[in-house]
């Protein structure tokens, strides 16, 4: 597996990475309807193009499995593909996001217990909670940072 950073953000790339994304959240975000994965989907593609720092994980035959968005210090997203889970891609990308980023902070959907989970065994601790995500949806979020 190799970790690479992306600039050159083509539309191949990003359909791949949404299909990455899509597997990911059906696998773990449960609390979601087919419809909201749908509706969320729709804004995937913008997001992908305008974080500022994009990197992947590919295999060797360079198919993307994961990825994370960085926007300064605050990891914006991290999905591995579903079938990919377990391995420590999620670990590796973290960690090149924190010694290469200075990442320190993040939010996790609460309802998603198993990243919340796999975020305190990588260090960081909540400090805050919402009632609602940033899109203002009934999804409590729960802020993390790097102790």
């Amino acid at each position: 597996m190799n970790i690479i950073e992306v600039t050159d953000r083509n539309s191949s790339l990003i359909e791949q990475l949404l299909g990455v994304w899509e597997s990911s959240v059906k696998a773990t975000h449960l609390f979601l309807s087919e419809n909201e994965i749908e509706e969320i989907k729709k804004y995937v593609p913008q997001a992908l193009k305008e974080i500022p720092h994009l990197t992947i994980v590919e295999t060797e035959n360079h198919i993307p499995v994961g990825f994370m968005g960085i926007v300064e210090q605050h990891l914006e997203m991290l999905f591995i593909s579903q079938k990919e889970r377990g391995k420590g891609l999620g670990k590796e990308l973290l960690k090149y996001g924190i010694e290469k980023y200075s990442v320190n902070d993040l939010a996790v959907n609460e309802q998603n217990p198993l990243a919340k989970g796999f975020y305190e065994h990588m260090g960081f601790e909540v400090y805050k909670r919402t009632e609602c995500d940033e899109q203002g949806n009934p999804y409590p979020l729960l802020y993390m940072r790097l102790d």
